[in-house]
């Protein structure tokens, strides 16, 4: 028999967590997913029904900070866990993953009023965050080219601009905006801040919801006009916003790459029912060399990913982030994903590309993670400059 990927680097809290979760997703998550998909109240009203369920199990903010309700402490324990949150697509708002994020930035860069008026409602499950940095028009990879504007006055932040591609923007109770508050002539690691944003305050309108590849993935498209906020509800320092931007990247990226190895290891799986089910059998899929390949292919990706995932989340653990480690993480996570639906969808041919299966629908996002929190040619130029540049100070590159 062949062995597990290995889960003695983990603590025995993250593994029987993993357990619970993987049963949960088994029992109620897995057989509903046709209903899930269809995106109307009745898929609403189900997902929030699992929510509860899931919450009242215990296995909701899983990765929430330890003080306020999180079980995990480790990037990389969380690992284990977040694999299993993520072998379906429509976990990470059924156990409240997708909030774990902003839940650290808050804690860590809010004051006392952020923590009481949005952080202690984001883990009780009472508020939902969204987080505006991408614009009309420009890169979100490019902070240089931000236009949307901030300024103090009177107590008050004014804010004016547009954001778009911005998940939960329809259903967020507020959002982290991403603005320029000083001019252009000041330097930009000191020209950027983070401001909370309540999505009922005057002036801040939902201008339309986008789709990705003819779905709705809860993007939306944002403008804030006359916008006015307390000034306590800065994040952080005034200026320190691509310092906060680039941590949340960091570790952004790094959760979506856990759950994105959840759902190539889900391809896998579907990939060995296929091979053993009658219909494989008869086509005597498990003697042909190609399909041999394509599971090789799937999992050599899955294990690299995991592995440098792993490597990345170490040293967001030890308060060293490595970027290149974090962002080669994301990219061969990405990558296994695509090798991991490709390989399936071939294996189930046209009921692959049908709703017979969660398979295209897995592909979808296996193409989008190729840009979400930054695309492969920018995460490559970054890479390779760094390294690079390495070479100009040393004459080894340590990967130690």
């Amino acid at each position: 028999m062949l062995p597990a990927f290995s889960t003695t680097t983990h603590t025995e809290t993250a593994k029987r967590l993993a357990r619970e979760v993987n049963t949960f997703v088994d029992a109620e998550i897995i057989p509903n997913e046709l209903l899930l998909a269809q995106q109307g109240e009745q898929s609403l009203r189900l997902q929030s029904g699992l929510a509860h369920k899931a919450r009242q199990a215990g296995l909701c903010g899983l990765f929430y900070p330890l003080s306020h309700g999180g079980k995990i402490a480790s990037l990389e324990d969380y690992l284990l866990v977040a694999e299993q949150e993520g072998r379906t697509e429509f976990s990470q708002a059924i156990f409240a993953s997708h909030t774990a994020l902003d839940a650290h930035m808050l804690l860590k860069f809010g004051n006392e009023a952020i923590h009481e008026q949005f952080l202690q409602p984001l883990v009780s499950g009472d508020a939902l965050p969204c987080y505006g940095m991408t614009e009309p028009g420009h890169s979100g990879s490019i902070p240089s080219l931000i236009t949307t504007t901030a300024y103090l006055s009177n107590g008050h932040w004014h804010i004016d601009g547009r954001k778009w591609f911005i998940s939960n923007a329809n259903r967020a109770t507020f959002m982290t905006v991403l603005a320029r508050t000083a001019g252009k002539e000041t330097a930009l690691n000191q020209a950027l801040s983070m401001i909370i944003v309540p999505t009922g305050t005057p002036g801040f309108k939902i201008e339309r919801q986008l789709t990705m590849m003819g779905h709705s993935y809860g993007q939306g498209e944002v403008s804030l006009t006359a916008v006015q906020v307390p000034e306590h509800y800065l994040i952080g320092t005034c200026g320190g916003g691509l310092d906060l931007m680039n941590k949340r990247l960091g570790l952004g990226r790094l959760l979506r790459a856990m759950n994105w190895i959840g759902l190539a290891q889900r391809c896998m799986d579907l990939m060995g029912a296929r091979i053993h089910s009658s219909r494989g059998k008869f086509s005597r899929l498990a003697e042909k060399q190609l399909v041999r390949q394509h599971i090789f292919n799937t999992y050599q990706a899955i294990a690299g990913a995991r592995e440098l995932i792993r490597i990345a989340a170490r040293g967001v653990d030890a308060q060293n982030p490595d970027e290149i480690a974090i962002n080669v993480a994301k990219m061969a996570a990405s990558h296994a994903l695509c090798i991991a639906s490709d390989c399936a969808m071939q294996l189930y041919g046209a009921e692959g590309l049908s709703d017979l299966t969660p398979l295209y629908g897995i592909n979808r996002i296996a193409r989008t993670s190729r840009i979400l929190d930054g695309n492969d040619e920018s995460l490559i130029s970054s890479v390779g400059r760094r390294l690079i540049s390495h070479y100009q100070h040393h004459a080894v590159y340590s990967f130690d």
